[in-house]
């Protein structure tokens, strides 16, 4: 065999992952090679030689409101496969985990195992419930409202690698919410002293604006700072994502632009978020203690 030969063979083996990092971080449809997913009991005089599957402590968010956060997560219930593992047999395995914190929260994968050599497994995630996906911020939620199983499903398409159909989704969300996304604006540029009136004319009026590329247009310098993105309105930065288009780029080319217009929604609805948040706290803290001046100055 050639040099060329082995490093063509060397660069065609696929990577080895943790058990642990397989079943936190990958998506169901996939065929991973994994190691530590098992250990082998020599035979005794009271068993014969097994193959155990281990179930290892994981770290997963839990959304529970005692926790909403990542947490550890252990197995519960039935700690081995439907049958026993052999090597180079396909079995069928269902794991469930429960949140260590709260105890409540649950999460089951379906899986095949088959157990190659040298204690490797090649594992296939063919179910995940609840659903594959990372985390999204409550706040995101809150800001595309009803169209939240839409941006839900683009992120399970962005962190499956499917760019094509990330991109269609998160585009949905942005110009069914474009109503959504500016009431908030507004929302934000009412809390702030010193805002001029042309400036919620102008909001108010892209508010009811049809089209998004002419709603952005008349809102470019119509923005609360506290929401500017590195000095950048946040829609214009949507819109220029949503302006590329689709049909003359590759799925790995959209994929890198849905994520761009995830990360947008999520800072600006972070910001959003913070600027109302604060000024909530500010007048209760205002009011609790104007009430209690004038509570004294009626008492003397």
């Amino acid at each position: 065999m050639s040099e060329d030969e082995k490093k063509d063979e060397i660069t065609d083996k696929p990577p080895v992952v943790s058990w642990e990092e397989f079943l936190q971080e990958h998506p169901p449809g996939n065929s991973v090679i994994v190691s530590g997913a098992t250990t082998r009991k020599e035979f005794t005089f009271e068993c014969p030689p097994t193959i155990e599957l281990l179930v290892p402590t994981l770290k997963l968010y839990c959304p529970e409101k005692t926790c909403e956060t990542d947490t550890f997560f252990i197995s519960i219930g039935e700690k081995t496969p439907t049958a026993p593992l052999q090597e180079g047999k396909m079995t069928k395995v269902f794991l469930t985990y429960k949140c260590r914190n709260c105890l409540n929260y649950t999460k089951t994968f379906a899986l095949f195992i088959t157990v190659k050599e040298n204690d490797l497994c090649e594992a296939y995630k063919f179910g995940e419930y609840p659903p594959f996906g990372p985390h999204t911020p409550a706040r995101v939620m809150s800001l595309i409202g009803k169209d939240r199983d839409i941006f839900l499903k683009g992120r399970r398409a962005e962190s499956q690698g499917l760019g094509i159909g990330a991109f269609a989704y998160y585009r949905r969300v942005v110009e069914n919410q474009k109503e959504k996304l500016i009431d908030e604006i507004i929302k934000v540029a009412n809390k702030q002293l010193g805002t001029r009136k042309d400036m919620l004319d102008k909001l108010e009026a892209a508010k009811r604006e049809t089209q998004f590329s002419k709603a952005v247009e008349q809102i470019k310098n119509a923005i609360p700072e506290p929401l500017l993105i590195k000095g950048h309105n946040p829609l214009t930065l949507l819109h220029t994502a949503l302006s590329r288009g689709i049909h003359a780029k590759t799925d790995k080319e959209c994929l890198k632009v849905a994520t761009d217009i995830r990360v947008i929604l999520v800072e600006m609805a972070e910001r959003i978020g913070l600027v109302l948040k604060d000024n909530a706290e500010l007048n209760a803290s205002l009011t609790r203690l104007l009430k209690g001046g004038t509570q004294k100055k009626t008492k003397s």
